[in-house]
């Protein structure tokens, strides 16, 4: 626990170390998130802070913390979630204002690039940060003759697999984005910078995250660290989550296998009451189940008490979650459930968020921010089996056992929605797929990841599987408006968000994404 609170306040170390000096010429020249005074990069040590600044910036962000950005790009495209206040005319929309109007209109699918929620200088600000330690990083071994060139490339792995990350979170959100590989440390770094194609920046990610698995530490020595840094299997397992993206299903699942065979991550035993998974998987993170969270802690609070309840209300379970069809229920048994469901993730009582707020207040809402679980790592692979080779019964039997895995240690129930859930015929491909889809939900709901599965789901093979998508969002609109919610997001450009208009005004070389000009 004491690195969480080391992450918290490690930027205000470094800001110390770089800025602490009566200069006012420095500061005017250096822009406040530079790391580059040529004094700083002396020792192992000071390298080591730079790096926990990296990820301290995980915990802060823009105009609204980072977490909340990812929560709403993961999630208010799908259709899990809804705005928290009841909404129910055009009356009641024209009064909203502000931030929860920008939530409604990613939620109705009216996306403006003057949508405040489209800022992407969050997640630029932890690519600076990583930058600046990619570029100085290697300077202290010609300074500290302690530290190795392993130990050095240990450093700069996480930095990369962080950077790696960041981009695969704008690649999948915006499409064509900025590569920026150099540090903005001066005025003269500052200057307009075009979009690089998809394909550039999946190259890209693809490299960093390469890197650090090859370089990346096996260990940090302990539970709590090992879940909030970049170990090279957490790089593996963005890897995997970038190649299945892509469709490179042999090579997700090689990064996959590396997770697995490592032994460092396991589901709770089947059978694990509701109660302990809740309390050991959310409540007090870093879990053996848990690969990378964010680690806010007391020094450093989530912005999650607003969003979910504890302190007002952003957003809520959509109603067909609350009314038990996404987790179902036993009509014979009330106690038999399925663990992730109604007290776990959220409420059935009232729709709320419950997975960040349960047994926590406004004061000591410190809960994590989920990014990868090794259930992600398990049903990751079950995808690139089921597409490795279509109609291939033993890799769709070898994905349905790792869904089952998933599902026998949740208990999840075999009657949702008025349906009996069976094992899908493993020659199938399109009823495998569905059935690992469908339990991806479940399994991560409320965690940012919705949309991007929807998305994945419905491109792959030159959108194959529109109708998915389409259904989806067009359940989520207005019945007045379903048709032409429809019709916009048979335009595949739609699916990426608009370049924020400050950006545009800023940087003259950027392009409006082309739904959006």
């Amino acid at each position: 626990m004491k690195q969480k609170l080391k992450y918290s306040i490690i930027l205000l170390t470094i800001f110390v170390s770089v800025f602490g000096t009566s200069c006012k010429k420095w500061l005017d020249l250096q822009p406040q998130d530079g790391l580059i005074r040529q004094e700083y990069w002396q020792t192992k040590e000071q390298l080591d802070a730079a790096v926990m600044g990296c990820y301290a910036s995980l915990l802060g962000g823009g105009s609204i913390p980072l977490s909340k950005y990812l929560f709403i790009w993961g999630e208010l495209r799908g259709d899990m979630v809804v705005p928290g206040l009841e909404i129910s005319s055009d009356d009641d929309e024209a009064k909203l204002s502000g931030l929860l109007k920008d939530e409604f209109d990613i939620m109705r699918t009216q996306i403006a690039s003057t949508n405040t929620l489209v800022n992407w200088e969050a997640v630029y600000k932890t690519i600076n940060y990583c930058n600046t330690v990619i570029k100085f990083g290697p300077e202290v071994v010609n300074n500290d003759k302690t530290l190795s060139a392993a130990g050095l490339n240990a450093y700069l792995a996480e930095a990369k697999a962080l950077r790696g990350l960041m981009y695969f979170y704008l690649l999948r959100s915006f499409g064509e984005v900025p590569l920026k590989l150099e540090p903005t440390y001066n005025d003269s770094q500052i200057g307009p910078i075009k979009k690089s194609t998809q394909q550039e920046v999946y190259a890209q990610i693809i490299s960093d995250l390469t890197y650090a698995a090859e370089n990346g530490s096996v260990t940090f020595g302990n539970m709590a660290e090992d879940r909030g840094r970049m170990t090279k299997f957490t790089a593996y397992t963005a890897l995997a989550d970038a190649y299945l993206w892509m469709e490179e299903y042999q090579k997700c699942i090689d990064a996959c296998n590396k997770v697995i065979e490592s032994g460092k991550y396991q589901l709770l035993p089947a059978g694990t009451p509701q109660s302990n998974f809740y309390t050991n998987v959310y409540l007090n993170g870093n879990s053996v189940e848990s690969i990378f969270e964010f680690q806010f802690d007391n020094q450093k609070l989530n912005p999650f008490a607003p969003m979910f309840g504890l302190t007002g209300r952003e957003f809520r379970a959509a109603d067909w979650i609350a009314e038990g069809n996404l987790f179902g229920t036993d009509p014979l048994n009330s106690s038999n459930v399925d663990i992730r469901g109604n007290g776990t993730s959220m409420l059935e009582s009232n729709a709320s968020i419950s997975k960040y707020t349960n047994q926590r207040t406004s004061t000591t809402s410190y809960a994590h921010w989920f990014v990868y679980r090794f259930a992600d790592v398990l049903l990751m692979k079950a995808e690139a089996l089921t597409w490795l080779t279509p109609g291939n019964a033993a890799n769709g039997t070898a994905a349905i056992e790792l869904v089952n895995k998933v599902r026998v240690g949740r208990n999840a129930l075999s009657y949702v929605a008025d349906k009996t859930i069976e094992n899908p015929d493993p020659a199938n491909t399109e009823n495998v797929s569905l059935y690992v889809f469908d339990e991806r939900a479940r399994e991560f709901a409320f965690e940012g990841k919705r949309w991007y599965d929807i998305l994945r789901f419905a491109k792959r093979n030159n959108y194959a599987n529109e109708k998915i998508l389409l259904n989806i969002v067009s359940a989520s609109a207005q019945p007045n408006k379903q048709q032409t919610v429809i019709n916009k997001y048979k335009d595949h450009r739609s699916h990426y968000f608009p370049v924020y208009s400050y950006e545009l005004q800023t940087n003259k070389a950027l392009v409006q994404n082309p739904f959006y000009q």
